[in-house]
C-alpha cells in the first residue's frame, strides 16, 4: 500500500529522477540538476512511497492566472506528474492528486498534459489551445515601416529584463500565467548551453521597452529554420515590429513559432498570406477550478439574461451545486440549473476557449438553452497562455 508524503529538500533529487524515469529519460547529470534543484519550492512536492521507495511524483509552482475581465488570482502550476511503470493503474496517481488538492492554497491549478486521456477524471479541462505556424521567409513581406527599434541583448541582460517585461506586458490576455523564478532558470537561461545559440531581442517603442522575442536557428541538411520560443508584445505595433525583425534575419529559410494564439492575425501581417502555414493545433492549458464559487465570482460576464449553471465535482464535493450567473457576477443558488456539466468541462469553458453550445452538441453537457449561458460567458479575446512548463 502506498503512502503520500510531502518531501523535504533532501528528497528532491530522488523525486526528479523518478519523474524523468516516467518519461523514459535517465537521471539528470549534475550540471542539469544544479539548475533543476532551484525550481523546487518548499512544501509543494508530493511523492507516493511504497515502503522506502518513491514510486510516484507530483509538484506545483506558485503562480498567478489572468481571468476574463483582467482580474489576476493565485494559481498553482502543476508539473512533474508521473508514476513508476511497475505501480501504474493501482490508484497511485489518484491518491497523489487528492493529496495535492488538499494541500494547495490556490483556488485554481493548471498543467500541461503529456496524454489527453488522463486529467479529465481529476477535474482538469482544456482551457486554452495554440497553433504552430511556419513562415516562408522568401515569400513573407511586411508592408509599411517599423515604428520602434529592436535590439539584441546578452544573456545576463535578458535574465534581468525579460522577466520584468513579461510581468508588465505579458499578463494581459485571459489564460496568461505569472512565471516564477525557476521557470526562467529551466526554460531560457540557466539550462541552456552556449552552443545552443539562444538569442534574445527586445523591442522599444515611444514609451520604452514593450516587447521581446527569444529564438534560435536550427541548421538542417537542406534548410535553416528560425524557431521562436517566446514572443511577447504590449501592442500591435510592437508585435508587428518583432515579426518584421524575425523575417528580416538573413540566412534563414523559414520561421517557425510553436503554440501561438489561435487568433493571432499573422496571415494578415504579410502581403502574401500564403507565406504562413499552420502545421499543428494543440491543447495548451488544462485548467482545474479548485474553489468553484470563488473562481466563478472573480471573472467578469457579458450582458445577458441570468442563467443557473449546475456543476458536479467528484473529487471536491463542496464545489457541487448550482450557481446563478448574471452580468454582475456569480453566486450559489437553490434554483434548478438551466445547464449542467462536470467541473472539468466548466474549466474548459471558463476562460472562453469553448462554449456551452459546443459541449451540449457533443453531449458532454446538458441544457435546453445553452446560448443564454454563452452570452454571459462570452469573451472579446481568445484565451492563451504562452508559457510552457
Amino acid at each position: 500500500m502506498t503512502e503520500i508524503r510531502v518531501l523535504d529538500e533532501s528528497q528532491y533529487r530522488d523525486h526528479h529522477t523518478l519523474f524523468r524515469g516516467t518519461l523514459h529519460h535517465a537521471a539528470a547529470p549534475d550540471e542539469v540538476w544544479e539548475h533543476a534543484r532551484n525550481s523546487y519550492e518548499p512544501g509543494r512536492s508530493h511523492a507516493a512511497f511504497d515502503g522506502a521507495e518513491i514510486v510516484g511524483t507530483v509538484q506545483s509552482f506558485g503562480s498567478s492566472l489572468v481571468l476574463p475581465g483582467g482580474a489576476v488570482v493565485p494559481h498553482a502550476a502543476v508539473s512533474r506528474v508521473g508514476v513508476r511503470a511497475d505501480h501504474t493503474r493501482r490508484g497511485v496517481l489518484s491518491s497523489m492528486m487528492r493529496a495535492q488538492f488538499d494541500a494547495l492554497d490556490e483556488p485554481a491549478a493548471t498543467l500541461r498534459a503529456s496524454e489527453g486521456v488522463i486529467y479529465g477524471r481529476f477535474g482538469y479541462g482544456v482551457a486554452t489551445r495554440g497553433r504552430t505556424v511556419r513562415v516562408d521567409r522568401r515569400r513573407a513581406a511586411v508592408p509599411g515601416e517599423a515604428t520602434g527599434r529592436v535590439r539584441l541583448v546578452d544573456r545576463d541582460t535578458a535574465g534581468k529584463l525579460l522577466p520584468e517585461l513579461h510581468d508588465s506586458v505579458g499578463m494581459k490576455r485571459p489564460g496568461a500565467i505569472g512565471r516564477w523564478t525557476g521557470w526562467w532558470e529551466l526554460n531560457l537561461f540557466g539550462n541552456i548551453k552556449p552552443d545552443d545559440n539562444l538569442v534574445s531581442a527586445v523591442h522599444s517603442g515611444p514609451d520604452g521597452d514593450d516587447g521581446f522575442v527569444v529564438y534560435k536557428v536550427d541548421h538542417g541538411d537542406k534548410e535553416r529554420v528560425l524557431k521562436v520560443y517566446d514572443l511577447c508584445a504590449a501592442s500591435p505595433a510592437a508585435w508587428a515590429d518583432l515579426w518584421r525583425y524575425l523575417i528580416g534575419i538573413d540566412l534563414v529559410d523559414e520561421v517557425e513559432a510553436w503554440l501561438r494564439p489561435l487568433d493571432e492575425p499573422l496571415e494578415w501581417l504579410f502581403t502574401d498570406p500564403r507565406a504562413v502555414k499552420v502545421t499543428e493545433f494543440e491543447d495548451e492549458t488544462w485548467l482545474r477550478l479548485i474553489d468553484v464559487p470563488f473562481m466563478l465570482a472573480q471573472r467578469t460576464y457579458a450582458d445577458g439574461d441570468p442563467v443557473v449553471v449546475g456543476v458536479t465535482d467528484r473529487l471536491i464535493p463542496v464545489n457541487t451545486g448550482s450557481y446563478l450567473i448574471t452580468p454582475d457576477g456569480a453566486s450559489r443558488t437553490d434554483q434548478a440549473p438551466d445547464v449542467e456539466l462536470s467541473v472539468d468541462l466548466l474549466g474548459a469553458l471558463y476562460l472562453g476557449d469553448t462554449t456551452f453550445r459546443q459541449l451540449v452538441t457533443a453531449n458532454r453537457a446538458t441544457g435546453s438553452n445553452p446560448a443564454a449561458a454563452d452570452r454571459l460567458f462570452a469573451v472579446s479575446e481568445v484565451p492563451w497562455c504562452g508559457t510552457y512548463f
